[in-house]
């Protein structure tokens, strides 16, 4: 499926998709350890994250996502790593929504410091935040965070973001088999009613470290049906062209879930997302093996109208569907047949 092209959008790929959203990861740091992302075994306190000088500065972060601005990018959301252990990130944001043609400026966040950073952030023009959160129950969550600690900061950080007006909070829960597929019921009665949007997601093969197996993805059927047995829901409208989530809003008016079913109905066709890597490098899918270099043009005194054409040439290329690939090239044993290197989800911040 490819997408038309507004009279608006000054670059498309090859399938026709428009550059409409900017995923900027701001370190590649965490304060957890999730097995599927950073597993404590390879990320202990030896491990070399980089180095300042190769992380972008505030300022070359604003000048990048001012160029892609002008080339049709209407929506900012900033990543990780953990963006929150990023110092000064109010600042950061404080640039990125001045931008005159930024309509949206979002951030991805485990929830851990939210509490007390909220009201800053809020102050500094952020929009909305989206907070990661596997589970309610103590010791599933320290296995899925790789923690010695439950999940009552996090819900406190999600409460903060609420009373700082960052809303609606979504909330994004990864579905494991055998991890916390028994679950998603609690997380359901824990969020409906409060105006928060909780958001279910498939398992997906983010990068090399994690082990993945189809078996281990829960499908967006099955997850309809257990929340639909208990409490009845219905489809619903998008809310714009990309959103990655199916939207279902509860038949008893108390809110909304989301389940983003990447694995077992992909929906490459509609992907406008963009991301630039914590060390500069723009990457045009989230299971991409590597990336384009601007931050040393950049720094090498490459004008906008340089940057510019080289953001172009990239996403003019682009003809990644990843997804729709993965679920034609998997094996009756759940094993994907795509050999391939893959960066990983701290990296990109997903």
């Amino acid at each position: 499926m490819t997408i038309a092209v507004s009279s608006q959008s000054t670059v498309a790929d090859r399938l026709g998709r428009p550059l409409r959203d900017l995923r900027i990861s701001v370190t590649d740091r965490c304060n957890w350890r999730c097995p599927y992302c950073m597993p404590a075994e390879v990320f202990g306190e030896r491990y070399e994250f980089l180095p300042r000088p190769e992380i972008l500065t505030f300022e070359e972060t604003e000048r990048l996502a001012r160029i892609f601005a002008g080339l049709g990018v209407r929506k900012l959301r900033i990543t990780g790593g953990e963006p929150l252990v990023r110092t000064q990130l109010p600042r950061l944001i404080e640039l990125l929504a001045r931008i005159p043609a930024i309509e949206d400026v979002a951030l991805t966040t485990n929830g851990y410091l939210l509490g007390g950073m909220a009201n800053s952030l809020k102050g500094a023009g952020l929009n909305r935040v989206t907070v990661h959160l596997d589970s309610l129950e103590e010791e599933t969550f320290k296995k899925m965070s790789g923690r010695p600690y439950g999940p009552q900061k996090t819900l406190e950080g999600i409460e903060a973001a609420a009373r700082a007006g960052l809303t609606p909070v979504k909330v994004n829960c990864v579905v494991q088999r055998g991890m916390n597929d028994g679950q998603l019921v609690d997380m359901a009665r824990r969020f409906k009613g409060t105006g928060h949007v909780l958001r279910f997601i498939e398992f997906m093969d983010v990068g090399t470290r994690n082990a993945w197996n189809m078996k281990q993805v829960v499908p967006a059927k099955e997850i309809f049906e257990k929340i639909n047995a208990e409490f009845p829901i219905e489809p619903a409208d998008r809310e714009y062209r990309g959103e990655v989530a199916e939207r279902y809003r509860y038949k008893d008016g108390s809110g909304e879930i989301g389940i983003i079913a990447s694995v077992s109905n992909p929906f490459c066709g509609d992907c406008t997302r963009a991301r630039l890597t914590t060390d500069g490098r723009l990457v045009t899918c989230l299971f991409a093996a590597g990336g384009k270099d601007l931050k040393t043009p950049l720094r090498a005194g490459a004008t906008d109208g340089d940057l510019s054409d080289m953001i172009t040439g990239v996403w003019s290329k682009r003809s990644d569907r990843y997804s729709e690939q993965r679920a034609a090239n998997t094996g009756a044993d759940g094993s994907v047949k795509l050999p391939r290197r893959k960066l990983e989800m701290y990296q990109l911040g997903g």
